[in-house]
Formats: C-alpha cells, sequence, structure tokens
C-alpha cells in the first residue's frame, strides 16, 4: 500500500477538479495551509480547476482569499480538508459531495474521516506538513511566492512566532526555505502582532479580570455584554488567547466566551499539563497544550474551572517531586 503523501499525489494528479477545505473559525494555519497547498497547485498544474472555500474572514485577507464555487463544482472532485480534526469542524458542508476527500492534519487522529487520511501529531502545523508534501515531490511541483507567504504565516500563527514547544529544528528550516521562497518574515509577522484597539481594550479587561489559582490554573469568563461593550464578537477575541501565558504564574487557564445562543465556547491553554483530555470531557479535544471545548451553563463553567485546577496542582506536585 502506498504512503499517504504518495496516495494524495496520486489522487491530485487524477483530478481535474480540486477543491480545498479548512475547519470553521480559522486561524493563520487554517487559511495558510489550505492557500499554501492551493497555491502550490495552482503553480504546478495551471490547467486543473484549483478552488479554496469557507466564509470570508476579511482580517485573513492578506493570506488568501476565497472561491465562490455552486454546487456542480463538487461533482467529479477531489476535496482536500486541511488543519481540521473532525468532519463537524469542516467550514462548507458540501464536503462529502466529491468523489474522493482527503484529510490532511497536525491534531490527534481522534475522529479520522475520508478516504485518504495523512495526519502528524508532532508537526507545528498543517502548513508545515503542506511544505513537506511540496518538498517530496519538488521535482514535480513548484512553490511561488504566494504559497510561501501562506505557508509561513501558518506556522508563524501556530506556533505563536515559535513561541510554543511544537517549535521543533525542522520547523526552523522549513520556515527558512520558505523565506528563501519569497516570504516577508518581518511583514508577516507584524499582521500577526497587530491588533485593533477594540481588541487592546479587551486585553486591559481580561488582564485585569484574569482569575489565577494557586496552583496555576487561570480562567476568565467573557460574556455577551462584556463583548458588546467593547465592540466586539466572539470572533474577535482570538487575539487575546495566548495572553494569560505570558503571565509568570499561570500554568494553565481558561477563556470562556459566551455565544449567542449562551452556552460558553472554551479555549484552553498550557504551558505544562495536558489539557486536552479535559477538553475531551466537556465535548471537544485538540493538542496536548491547545484545545478547545464547550460549557452549557454556569455549572459546567464550574466543573471546568475545578478539573483545570486539580490538572494545574497534581502538575505542579509532580514537578515538586522531581526536584
Amino acid at each position: 500500500m502506498a504512503d499517504p503523501l504518495t496516495a494524495i499525489f496520486e489522487q491530485i494528479k487524477k483530478y481535474n477538479k480540486i477543491i480545498i477545505h479548512r475547519h470553521q473559525r480559522p486561524d493563520p494555519d487554517a487559511i495558510g495551509s489550505q492557500v499554501g497547498l492551493a497555491e502550490i497547485l495552482r503553480a504546478s498544474f495551471p490547467y486543473k480547476q484549483i478552488y479554496v472555500v469557507g466564509k470570508h474572514i476579511s482580517g485573513f485577507d492578506w493570506i488568501g482569499e476565497m472561491d465562490t464555487v455552486d454546487n456542480q463544482t463538487f461533482d467529479d472532485a477531489l476535496v482536500i480538508v486541511t488543519d481540521t480534526a473532525n468532519a463537524p469542524r469542516i467550514d462548507d458542508r458540501r464536503f462529502d459531495n466529491g468523489d474522493e476527500l482527503i484529510k490532511i492534519d497536525h491534531h490527534p487522529n481522534d475522529e479520522p474521516f475520508g478516504d485518504i487520511m495523512w495526519v502528524e501529531p508532532d508537526a507545528s502545523s498543517c502548513s508545515e506538513m503542506i511544505y513537506s508534501f511540496y518538498q517530496r515531490f519538488a521535482k514535480e511541483l513548484t512553490l511561488p511566492k504566494k504559497a510561501a507567504h501562506a505557508l509561513y504565516a501558518g506556522i508563524i500563527g501556530d506556533t505563536g512566532r515559535f513561541l510554543y514547544p511544537a517549535t521543533t529544528p525542522r520547523t526552523m528550516l522549513v520556515a527558512g526555505s520558505l523565506m528563501a521562497a519569497g516570504a516577508n518574515a518581518a511583514e508577516i509577522s507584524q499582521h500577526e502582532n497587530e491588533i485593533t484597539l477594540p481588541v487592546a481594550r479587551l486585553s486591559a479587561y481580561v488582564y485585569d479580570n484574569l482569575k489565577i489559582l494557586d496552583n496555576g490554573a487561570a480562567y476568565v469568563i467573557l460574556t455577551n455584554e462584556i463583548l458588546e461593550r467593547f465592540g466586539l464578537t466572539e470572533a474577535g477575541t482570538s487575539a487575546i488567547v495566548s495572553l494569560p501565558g505570558r503571565i509568570h504564574d499561570v500554568t494553565a487557564w481558561a477563556i470562556f466566551v459566551e455565544q449567542e445562543d449562551g452556552h460558553y465556547r472554551i479555549r484552553l491553554r498550557s504551558k505544562g499539563p495536558t489539557i486536552n483530555g479535559l477538553a475531551k470531557n466537556h465535548d471537544g479535544g485538540g493538542h496536548p497544550l491547545a484545545s478547545g471545548a464547550k460549557a452549557k451553563d454556569e455549572a459546567e463553567i464550574n466543573q471546568v474551572i475545578d478539573e483545570l485546577n486539580q490538572l494545574t496542582q497534581s502538575y505542579t506536585n509532580q514537578k515538586t517531586k522531581g526536584k
């Protein structure tokens, strides 16, 4: 049986129509891997029809813009989904209307989908994986500047500008290769570092209202009323997720963001304790140090806080014993 990369490349060469999806509420890696792959394929196979689909997010236009396609476009098409752990999170529900479905992802493969799956949880990002795909078949593929730009943006996004533990020597080599191919590192980092004035004011609110428990667990609750006060929607809160991690006393944290229907989306992050098990307990999942979950009410919010506190306490005890 062929390895996943060879199997994927064979399908790409076989189909004249290729439609690339990513996850809902995208981050730079979702857009970067999706657009980066599309630009590689467009440059390599100019006679093929290559589309990227999903909700238009104006804040990511600097990485790449989405295409508008009708339902008939999916007929006799190859569908590729990047950076998406499970099918319910795929943006544009027509992903199942093509002939073949391919999953390319770097999250734990807890919910497999697709006819072909290439999953590497140890990769820093899906964008890094797309570069590996290009590198494997470099004799037959072209890496244009637009692709290098998008893939570098994805890597920068998922590594927090090389701050997070998922950054490896391989990641740095890939980043350097993308810069050599035309990615403007300073410009991309500036794009990802900038925030709007409403987000800056929300950041101040987060720091002022963050609750830090004795064991290093921390949390903040952002209700619809608070978001309205700052003129933001739920989507506008992504820029503040990393803020608690800059505080020395914080080991792991949860940001609860109220949704329109009253339940809460939870963004979980950690500097050490594994948190994706906690996320799975609350209708979520993700990476060991970066996950998402849900809470239906105040009782479940308190339950998540208690579980997070227990994780940080165990982690602290283990570190103390290890000294």
